[in-house]
Formats: C-alpha cells, sequence, structure tokens
C-alpha cells in the first residue's frame, strides 16, 4: 500500500533552477523525484550529525565503560531504547 503524497511547494532563483535542471537531464530522473531525493540525503545527513560524535582515546574508553556498565531500571531509559531513530518509519 503507497503512502498518501503531499504537495512540497517552493521558490527557486532562475540560476539555481537551471542548474538543477541540468543534473536532472544527465541523471535521467524527474526534477521532483531528484530534489526529493537530495532534500532526503540531506536530512539523513542532518539526522546522523546528531548521533554521531568523535571522542579522544581517552573519553572513547570512559565512553565504552559506561556502556559496559550495568544499567538502572528505568522508566526514560525504557522509553529511549524503545522509541525509532528519526530517519526510521
Amino acid at each position: 500500500m503507497a503512502l498518501p503524497s503531499k504537495v512540497i511547494n517552493f521558490r527557486a532563483p532562475a540560476d539555481k533552477q537551471a542548474l538543477i535542471d541540468r543534473a536532472v537531464k544527465i541523471s535521467g530522473v524527474s526534477r521532483t523525484e531528484f530534489i526529493l531525493d537530495a532534500a532526503c540525503d540531506k536530512a539523513r545527513e542532518v539526522l546522523a550529525d546528531q548521533t554521531q560524535f568523535s571522542l579522544t582515546s581517552q573519553e572513547l574508553k570512559r565512553f565504552n565503560a559506561l556502556l559496559d556498565a550495568p544499567l538502572e531500571s528505568n522508566a526514560a531509559i525504557r522509553r529511549l531504547l524503545n522509541t525509532p531513530a528519526p530517519w526510521e518509519p
């Protein structure tokens, strides 16, 4: 069963539309599909930036120790562990 579609309208400067249209012509997809794919790629990147981080070696050891420690049972942790990631349907 297909999900319902919604309309997204926006204005673009002529030079940006021309750039997109050149890429659309080369890629062989519709403008809508091209823009939607690009927007979804960017959305995934932004969401991933909220869940990925870098640590020093010492910070990583401390982080891993915390991950390996037993969890205290509480409602907030259960809720967090049962909540899907933002990019999951």
